[in-house]
């Protein structure tokens, strides 16, 4: 057999298209994250108009998108750093994953998480000092959440920690600031943002520890210690509800209280209409069956996609 013959194209492994390509790097991104990070941008873009009642205009267009753009880059990074870090868990807990399924290669996420952390911290460079810090932050708890010698999701506290400062402190915080700036140059921020920072940070919290129960088999394989594996998935579980309850129930309070830039009763209607709706799926929900774990979890994110459509309109209905 010739040297040509054992190299034919058949034999050779075959690229992935552009299409299959696209969508490992879809869910190299985790989905729902991404759609979070879309609409908190989005949101806090809409709440800072609301507040500042400068209306939209053609020259905030750069800036925002350039945001967004910012924002999303930075969430590859984060997402696809932990990804790298966990590949022999990921091939037990999210066997999907492109560089658990050997879609991607560790060179390929290796390449795409450099790229994807430069593009964040230039484009946050060239768009404001607020983006750019609130980026630079996200940056480095992601970088200390997964990459060790520190690797904080190995610690619950500090894991948990983590993931809601950054979604629900530095990421608020930071976009309204530069809304602001590119809408009023000011640096101020009034009250319903910190109502909303205070919801999603809590919300973030409920996210956070029970995002571990699916994952519990890997994480206790690999010496990953979490709330699950201390409490169990029961006792977690409940205290997630319980957590996003009082986040709702936080809300409806500020509508009664008639905080000032929000529209009382659709802020009490909408919030009270998403908590009945959580307890009635929760009651669908088999702990034993890791399948229905993990849809009742994408749906607490769809809830908190919810938010920050709510929340806006609510603003823009003041």
């Amino acid at each position: 057999m010739t040297q040509s013959s054992q190299n034919s194209p058949s034999q050779r492994k075959s690229l992935p298209s552009p299409l299959q390509w696209l969508y490992a790097f879809w869910k190299f991104s985790r989905p729902h994250t991404i759609i979070g990070t879309s609409l908190s941008a989005l949101g806090l873009y809409l709440v800072a108009v609301a507040i500042s009642s400068t209306g939209f205009a053609v020259t905030q267009i750069m800036p925002v998108v350039g945001a967004w753009i910012a924002c999303l880059c930075g969430n590859v990074y984060i997402v696809g750093l932990n990804q790298l870090e966990d590949i022999e868990i990921d091939k037990i807990n999210k066997p999907h994953l492109p560089l658990a399924s050997g879609e991607f290669t560790q060179k390929q996420g290796q390449i795409i998480v450099m790229l994807m952390g430069i593009l964040a911290l230039v484009l946050a460079w060239f768009n404001g000092p607020y983006l750019f810090g609130m980026v630079v932050l996200s940056l480095a708890i992601g970088t200390a959440y997964s990459l060790p010698p520190i690797r904080l999701k190995q610690f619950p506290f500090w894991a948990a920690l983590c993931i809601f400062s950054v979604r629900g402190t530095i990421v608020n915080l930071g976009l309204f600031l530069h809304f602001n700036w590119v809408l009023q140059k000011t640096p101020s921020i009034p009250l319903p943002v910190w109502v909303l920072t205070l919801f999603i940070l809590v919300f973030t919290f409920a996210i956070a520890i029970f995002k571990d129960i699916p994952d519990m088999e890997g994480d206790r394989l690999y010496n990953i210690t979490t709330f699950t594996i201390q409490l169990g998935s029961q006792a977690v579980f409940n205290l997630a509800l319980w957590v996003i309850t009082i986040c709702y129930l936080g809300m409806v309070i500020v509508g009664v209280l008639r905080v000032e830039s929000i529209n009382p009763a659709f802020l009490v209607i909408t919030h009270l209409v998403a908590l009945c709706w959580m307890w009635v799926r929760s009651l669908a929900v088999d702990l034993q069956d890791k399948s229905a774990i993990a849809q009742f979890y994408q749906f607490i994110w769809k809830l908190f996609f919810l938010e920050y459509l709510m929340f806006p309109v609510a603003c823009l209905l003041a």
